[in-house]
């Protein structure tokens, strides 16, 4: 089994008009919103081995909120350009380069591409729009990255930060 999890970054601040959008910083909602998601998120077995972020400043400074609380060290935490805006056949691409040895990653991305991705892979979902620090879980009966999308699969668990019925 594999465990892919979707994580939408943390909400991120406009108040820089100014600034780029791959620089927005994440706003205070947001620093504070990634802890708590990320708690939540440890109490899902198992946990992620890996975490792969947007290099965009807003991703990856949830991913390291996100890192630490989750027990995965820093070396284990990595940015792939081709996360930045992504489209679910980018995503599902970048998944599929993983080592077989990984069983659960973690994915620090940006909408529209998560919620595509998290509807693509799980049609019943019906997910309409995947919240800032909102996260998707998915497993999978496969054992190799690549075949992934093709594997049979299953909602582990969907939660969002203002989420206050029980997680799935």
């Amino acid at each position: 089994m594999r465990r892919l999890i979707l994580l939408r970054h943390a909400k991120s601040s406009w108040d820089d008009e100014s600034l780029p959008d791959f620089d927005r910083p994440l706003a205070a909602r947001g620093e504070r919103d990634a802890p708590r998601i990320a708690q939540r998120l440890s109490e899902h077995a198992p946990l992620p081995t890996l975490l792969l972020a947007s290099p965009a400043a807003r991703a990856l400074r949830t991913a390291e909120l996100v890192a630490p609380q989750l027990g995965i060290a820093s070396d284990r935490v990595r940015t792939h350009p081709d996360l930045y805006l992504a489209a679910p056949r980018t995503l599902l691409a970048v998944v599929a380069e993983l080592a077989r040895d990984e069983p659960c990653i973690l994915l620090v991305a940006h909408n529209p591409g998560l919620t595509e991705l998290a509807n693509e892979l799980l049609p019943s979902l019906e997910l309409g729009n995947l919240p800032t620090a909102g996260v998707v879980a998915i497993d999978a009966e496969t054992d190799d990255w690549p075949l992934f999308a093709r594997a049979e699969r299953r909602l582990a668990f969907y939660d969002f930060p203002k989420n206050t019925g029980a997680v799935s």
